[in-house]
């Protein structure tokens, strides 16, 4: 973790949930495969509020669902 936290994505649970398949889910988001595996894996190193957009859409979730801020352990 670094000093100032972290932004944890909550995809898994969230697509889980929805019952999608992941390539179900890639179409309905417009998005890559890899794109899902790096938002999955929360190794995304810079957000696409575009892509944001269309995961809440197809998921039918708020941004909040989507991502928590973590702070920094003391």
């Amino acid at each position: 973790m670094n000093r100032n936290g972290t932004i944890k994505i909550h995809l898994d649970s969230l697509l889980a949930a929805s019952g999608l398949s992941r390539n179900k889910f890639c179409q309905r988001a417009e998005i890559q495969r890899s794109q899902l595996n790096g938002y999955l894996n929360n190794t995304v190193t810079r957000l696409d509020t575009d892509v944001l957009a269309r995961i809440c859409q197809a998921l039918g979730c708020s941004i909040a669902d989507l991502l928590e801020y973590v702070p920094p352990e003391e």
